[in-house]
């Protein structure tokens, strides 16, 4: 099948979504929180909890989303088996849900509801809670606040969502996904999509221990990727199995009804760089750490921000397999007037063990001398 018999696909699941209108959450309706990061308002009294989350419906049972799973791997040059057909099921049919829209959202902290609005066109709902002080650390269990759906009467069912709860000062960690912590080859495209869809995800070496350390230092952390939010479960999952430490995420939002869906990974700069610095005006005390890789844009937008920001970034950190990848050209250019200890580059996370992020947080002498290449 090809690409135009694919979109006229994708447009009739558009076109079969149920239109707006203002509703409760359903009983075969699902509701999925993503973890935020919350921050405390000028004045220190109250947190200001951001909240985002989608519903949606599976419809495992659509005669049109089972076309479009069958059409998908050959346009996308993969090949599922009967090895691996049960994964690139449960990671492709998130893309083809039926997102709910125009439903009533209200999340509930204890005994007091918070409402939020409505979900959009695409399932994506956003709001904010604003809780006092005292009352947030009642209900905040190691850093992180948890709250849950209203739920209509008679359905016992928990949706719970979260967010961290990050003081105006410390370290924090804007960490990329992909060839960052999780092996995905984004350099080979096919690659990239055979390690989406088909294979378990696969922890770089080395950074799950580097990040464990750098949490019970106290450094929180960010987790940012141009992978859609459709991967969300799969993601979270990974970076639990794979003891990575909990930490926000800050995906990317795509568009079935068209073209965008078969580019899954692009626009790393228009997207990451207004996150990123999203984060630091959101935590102007903070210091952060900025850690990518170097497969596509992480090194042009992090070396940009951190010369934007030089108060805010302690380093970049850049994880690339090339033989004495620090002295190329490219990165010469990059980090041309920045110090030498404010960047470096890696090849897994042992050579980053040795970095001590709160002690330079606290702007303490560094220790560990250069790291990496």
């Amino acid at each position: 099948m090809n690409r135009h018999i694919f979109i006229i696909l994708l447009a009739l699941l558009s076109f079969l979504s149920p239109a707006a209108s203002s509703s409760p959450i359903k009983d075969d309706e699902t509701v999925l929180f993503f973890p935020t990061n919350a921050s405390l308002d000028a004045a220190g009294k109250a947190w200001i909890i951001p909240v985002h989350g989608w519903i949606f419906e599976m419809e495992e049972d659509s005669l049109w989303r089972s076309a479009v799973i069958e059409t998908l791997p050959g346009l996308l040059g993969i090949e599922p088996d009967e090895s691996n057909q049960a994964l690139y099921e449960q990671r492709g049919r998130l893309f083809l849900v039926d997102n709910e829209r125009g439903k009533e959202i209200e999340t509930q902290i204890r005994d007091k509801h918070y409402p939020l609005g409505s979900s959009e066109p695409n399932g994506h709902f956003y709001g904010t809670v604003r809780i006092e002080a005292a009352r947030a650390a009642a209900v905040t269990d190691a850093g992180w606040l948890t709250f849950q759906a209203v739920m209509p009467e008679g359905d016992k069912r928990v949706f719970e969502g979260k967010s961290q709860m990050i003081a105006p000062t410390g370290v924090s960690i804007i960490s990329d996904i992909d060839d960052t912590i999780k092996i995905s080859n984004v350099k080979d495209k096919q690659a990239l999509l055979t390690n989406t869809f088909l294979r378990p995800f696969r922890a770089v070496p080395g950074m799950a221990e580097t990040y464990r350390k750098w949490a019970g230092q106290g450094a929180v952390f960010h987790y940012l990727s141009a992978s859609p939010w459709q991967l969300y479960p799969a993601l979270s999952e990974f970076v639990v199995e794979s003891g990575f430490p909990a930490g926000s995420f800050h995906l990317k939002n795509i568009r079935l009804k068209d073209e965008t869906f078969l580019n899954l990974f692009s626009s790393q700069e228009e997207y990451k760089k207004p996150l990123v610095e999203q984060l630091l005006k959101t935590y102007p005390g903070r210091r952060f750490f900025l850690i990518g890789d170097a497969g596509e844009e992480d090194p042009e937008i992090f070396a940009a921000v951190a010369k934007a920001y030089p108060d805010q970034v302690l380093r970049v950190l850049i994880r690339d397999e090339a033989p004495n990848a620090a002295e190329s050209e490219r990165y010469q250019k990059l980090f041309q007037g920045m110090p030498k200890s404010r960047w470096s580059i890696f090849r897994d996370g042992g050579e980053l063990s040795t970095i001590d992020a709160v002690a330079q947080g606290d702007d303490k002498p560094s220790q560990e001398g250069d790291v990496g290449r």
